[in-house]
């Protein structure tokens, strides 16, 4: 064999291999040798098994990721995605409603918390004034300590005072506003849109950033009508189907 000819052939032995390992291991996910939420042998393991180095195991994994088939998680391994969730999206929206539907149970988790001025269409959604003052919470939402959602919110002050604590305490919206004498709140709208999710919001998500989210930007009001949050919410797009019934 010539040099140009070894040139030409090991990328694309190279390329045979990586395509070789990821069909492999979808197969044995497929056929439940490797369940939904397990973790996949280590890299240096797979490598000794399929005869080749870390580089070639790192791109079949990294290809199965980019499909949604697993999720790379620095410094704990490649896990098996486990579920998916179909969650409603109605007048009266709890999402842990859907959860239980679905045998889940989930928490929400509070990252950040700030008061501070708003901007036009916030205030305009909260029906506040404009560079009015509100409570901002960054949370994300887990489902087996999986994230599902990543959300920032935003709560009129003064009277969601106190909000970002009994989150933190019930690890529910709906808990902490009864406590805060919201019985009952309802959505007035909803905008959806599938975007490519900027850094922060990937990392949160744990998936990479060239996988689009679906994105929720959404107002609930309480029985008067009076705006008690606006958020954008961004899920998962691989874990999450979206259905939306104007009725509930």
């Amino acid at each position: 064999m010539t040099d140009d000819q070894k040139t030409h052939t090991a990328p694309q032995e190279r390329s045979s291999a990586w395509n070789r390992i990821a069909a492999r291991l979808t197969d044995g996910i497929a056929s439940g040798m490797h369940a939904p939420g397990t973790r996949l042998p280590a890299e240096h393991a797979l490598a000794e098994q399929f005869g080749v180095n870390r580089h070639t195991v790192r791109r079949a994994l990294s290809s199965m990721a980019a499909q949604g088939l697993v999720r790379m998680v620095q410094g704990s391994g490649t896990f098996v995605e486990e579920f998916a969730v179909d969650l409603v999206l109605g007048r009266r929206t709890r999402h842990s409603e859907s959860l239980q539907l679905a045998g889940l149970s989930g928490r929400l988790q509070v990252l950040e918390e700030e008061s501070c001025r708003v901007r036009a269409e916030v205030a305009r959604a909260l029906d506040i004034a404009p560079r009015g003052t509100a409570l901002r919470m960054k949370v994300l939402g887990l489902v087996k300590e999986r994230p599902l959602h990543v959300s920032e919110r935003f709560f009129p002050l003064p009277r969601f005072a106190g909000l970002a604590a009994l989150v933190r305490q019930t690890g529910s919206i709906t808990k902490a506003f009864a406590a805060l004498g919201v019985e009952d709140y309802s959505r007035r709208e909803s905008r959806i849109a599938a975007v490519l999710p900027a850094a922060d919001i990937a990392a949160a998500l744990l998936q990479p950033v060239s996988r689009p989210v679906i994105q929720v930007r959404s107002v609930n009001v309480d029985p008067a009508g009076t705006p008690v949050e606006a958020a954008t919410t961004f899920f998962a797009g691989d874990l999450v189907t979206l259905l939306v019934q104007s009725d509930r």
